[in-house]
């Protein structure tokens, strides 16, 4: 009778650790991030009774008898599974679609490093990007907006209210139609729009361009005005010639330059800044949404954009897929700031739980294969949302009912073993 006993025993011990992995599981049904965990059973050693026999000349042999002696938890298994995304609207909030972690540092440059699926991140006073236990997430911050992800990995610090550069306007670009030009004595009026360009200090300097038809038919003149040292001044020694063809499509612009995108381009020869740099008036390739025509009908010729801004502050951030860190600038100009790293592991079974939704390795996961979101089997990001726990929790009562009918089967074999051996205690 004692081996049932022991064996009974051992599958109450076992039961008790099911139970104590749902609980814990259920317990953790609304953590972000969590994987659920499971437990996987083996039978112990079994006792030989008595050993095989071959068939023989009178008999046909027999089988193997043995009684096993229980059982034991042989596996403790993380279901990592895609838990559901939960958007937040935070933009320090990130979660995973797909597999991968989170890199952590609990030291900046020092600490061991851990993996967490749980994205629900902060900034800290000094601007750092940490994990709700206060890790520095890990990622390549970004130098004048280029992030090198072949480098080694560091904190990524979201600076708040970061002061941005201005940029001088170097190119002008063109768009719309100009009236079309019959020549000879009836001409349409001289059209005339202003454009704001800035400096290298980022102060606005008023530009104003006027397009003045020709006798010739199809071609006009233009000219670019600004004060210059407090003086309007000609932008163009003498004004380019700008010609269409009968079918309404720029022709030439005399004298011009081509640019790498096929843009005609007609560069002023006084600069209107205080460092002598000239501008740049683009008119797209002939062709382009963007084109400027010479159609009947109004005038709708404007600067469509510039490339000049003044100063600006760092207003807000977004994450995108790849881990890139954007901020957007009061100034409306957006930049790199850094990228998001991602670990990934060849067994993620072997990986060790540390609590707090954090994991470290072992040398039965291997080590970290830390890379950008989006290559080599990492998943990508959802910035402003968060992953649920991806506990099902009717998978998890179910399992419960289960365990709780073993434990207690386990039991009613303890107190049967009890019973008998209590009978052969009162035999005669």
């Amino acid at each position: 009778m004692i081996p049932s006993l022991a064996a009974a025993v051992t599958g109450i011990d076992a039961n008790q650790t099911m139970l104590d992995v749902i609980g814990n599981n259920i317990a953790n049904v609304d953590t972000t991030g969590f994987q659920a965990g499971s437990v996987q059973f083996a039978d112990l050693l079994n006792q030989q009774i008595a050993g095989a026999t071959a068939p023989g000349p009178t008999t046909g042999g027999t089988n193997p008898v043995s009684v096993g002696s229980g059982t034991h938890v042989v596996a403790n298994d993380t279901s990592f599974a895609q838990g559901t995304l939960q958007q937040t609207g935070q933009p320090t909030d990130v979660a995973i679609q797909g597999q991968g972690f989170f890199v952590g540092q609990q030291g900046i440059g020092t600490g061991a490093l851990s993996y967490t699926r749980d994205g629900n991140f902060s900034i800290n006073a000094n601007g750092d990007l940490v994990t709700n236990t206060g890790a520095y997430v890990q990622g390549w911050q970004a130098t004048n907006g280029v992030v090198n992800p072949n480098g080694p990995t560091q904190a990524v610090v979201i600076p708040q209210g970061q002061a941005a550069p201005p940029n001088q306007t170097q190119n002008l670009n063109l768009s719309g139609n100009i009236p079309a030009n019959p020549g000879g004595t009836t001409l349409p009026p001289a059209i005339t729009f202003s454009t704001t360009a800035y400096d290298s200090l980022g102060n606005s300097v008023p530009i104003s361009v006027t397009f003045t038809p020709s006798s010739t038919a199809n071609n006009w003149t233009m000219q670019a005005s600004a004060n210059v040292n407090g003086t309007p001044t000609s932008l163009f020694a003498t004004a380019p010639t700008v010609t269409f063809t009968s079918a309404g499509q720029l022709k030439t612009v005399t004298p011009s330059t081509t640019s790498a995108s096929g843009a005609t381009v007609a560069t002023t020869t006084v600069s209107p800044f205080p460092n002598g740099k000239n501008v740049n008036f683009d008119f797209p390739a002939v062709g382009s949404p963007s084109s400027v025509t010479q159609f009947a009908g109004n005038q709708s010729i404007i600067v469509a954009s510039q490339d000049g801004y003044t100063g600006g502050t760092l207003q807000k951030f977004s994450v995108g897929s790849n881990g890139t860190v954007t901020g957007t600038y009061s100034n409306g100009q957006t930049q790199t700031i850094g990228q998001l790293a991602l670990a990934n592991f060849a067994n993620l079974q072997g990986l060790s739980k540390i609590g707090n939704g954090a994991y470290q390795s072992t040398v039965a996961s291997g080590p970290a294969q830390i890379g950008v979101p989006g290559t080599a089997g990492r998943g990508t990001l959802v910035g402003g949302a968060l992953e649920g726990s991806n506990v099902d929790l009717g998978t998890e009562l179910t399992n419960l009912i289960v365990a709780q009918n073993a434990y207690q089967a386990n039991t009613k074999v303890v107190t049967t073993s009890n019973m008998v051996l209590q009978a052969l205690e009162n035999m005669p």
